[in-house]
């Protein structure tokens, strides 16, 4: 996020766009935990989507279903604790914008092109509309922006959402922009919203230390069985209750509140016990646009070829989880992120008018001014 240099920086916001942030420093008002954790969640979203195609093995689904039951609720709160400051103004749509829906675009048609060549052809109905594979959070993360004026507004913005996205998820919403995700998420970011810098200081406490680890122990646990019993729809938050062979307003209410209330235990869980100091990880937590954004081409090139066919079983698995791991750090260096930088940060000035202050020359203008526009915050898309 932006902001004018009057108002004191949000933690963790940081720099993915406008130019990599110095590795080897700790930028201004960024939140190592906050760093540390969006580093170790993308990570297991990238081993989450590389082990997917193994899941029929019984320790990879349970693993996957773990991973499952929380990483993207997490992310997505952070997310929204990082949008606290946005404020619709002209300035921050231009932003969003820039950031969030032009690398949406790109990576949408890099996306279609490799199912091209893949399939032999384009599919029925190639609409924009209808984000590919990963995409969807940024076409969530884009709506979520533009209504947080609204929810900050709301007196009980969490219990809203919560009754938005129970009764939302009684409708086939269809895969146009993803709005069973982007309503079936919705309380996770307005939760995001809501969190202050105290609430964060809660989790350094011991016995929410020792907790967090009977839970995160635990949900591994049951992972195995719930693996093998309920549906994995249940983990993508998309589809419709009623699409289910169960009452929609009796067991699915009830089964999409657990699975709500288990994401948010795994969530705090998670972020007790990431460090709060700084790590030799924390500066890769401000490239995650990077990794969400490059890993999905390479793990569609990767399932388009013979791997999957050949890999299989525990040692397949582990050797498939290992290199997602490799990746998501090859993703963080900074000539890959050179030579994505025109994907993940375009910088598309012919795209703006000529008094935008999101122009370099302008930009740098009002700095030397010290207007609006003038030293700020560079902007993460959240991820």
């Amino acid at each position: 996020m932006t902001s004018p240099a009057s108002r004191p920086p949000e933690p963790g916001q940081g720099a993915t766009t406008g130019g990599p942030a110095p590795e080897t420093v700790q930028a201004p008002g960024r939140d190592a935990r906050l760093d540390n954790a969006k580093f170790i969640l993308i990570a297991l979203v990238v081993v989450g989507h590389a082990i997917e195609p193994l899941r029929d093995h019984g320790p990879t689904g349970a693993l996957y279903y773990w991973i499952y039951f929380f990483h993207m609720p997490a992310f997505i709160m952070i997310s929204g604790y990082l949008s606290r400051s946005f404020d619709a103004s002209s300035n921050r749509v231009e932003k969003l914008v820039l950031t969030v829906a032009v690398p949406y675009l790109i990576f949408w048609t890099i996306h279609q092109t490799i199912y091209f060549f893949e399939r032999g052809g384009l599919p029925d109905a190639a609409s924009v509309l209808k984000p590919t594979w990963t995409l969807w959070f940024l076409v969530a993360l884009f709506l979520w922006r533009l209504s947080v004026p609204v929810w900050k507004q709301l007196r009980w913005p969490v219990l809203i959402a919560v009754v938005v996205s129970m009764f939302g998820a009684t409708a086939s919403l269809g895969e146009t922009l993803s709005m069973g995700r982007v309503v079936s998420f919705l309380p996770f970011f307005v939760l995001g919203l809501s969190l202050r810098r105290e609430h964060f200081a809660l989790l350094d406490r011991l016995w929410v230390r020792i907790l967090s680890v009977f839970v995160l122990g635990m949900t591994a646990v049951l992972a195995v069985p719930i693996s093998d019993r309920l549906s994995r729809d249940w983990l993508f938050w998309k589809d419709s209750l009623t699409d289910r062979d169960i009452d929609p307003l009796l067991p699915s209410f009830g089964i999409r509140l657990a699975f709500m209330g288990l994401a948010l235990l795994m969530t705090i869980a998670v972020l007790a016990l990431t460090p709060k100091q700084r790590t030799w990880f924390t500066s890769l937590g401000a490239y995650t646009l990077y990794i969400y954004l490059g890993h999905s081409v390479v793990l569609l090139l990767l399932k388009a070829s013979p791997w999957y066919d050949v890999v299989g079983g525990p040692t397949g698995t582990a050797i498939t989880a290992a290199g997602a791991a490799a990746l998501t750090l090859l993703l963080c260096t900074p000539w890959v992120r050179k030579c994505m930088q025109w994907a993940v940060e375009p910088q598309l000035t012919w795209f703006l008018r000529k008094d935008s202050t999101l122009r370099p020359e302008n930009r740098e203008r009002a700095r030397k001014d010290g207007g609006p526009g003038g030293p700020q915050k560079k902007e993460t898309a959240g991820v």
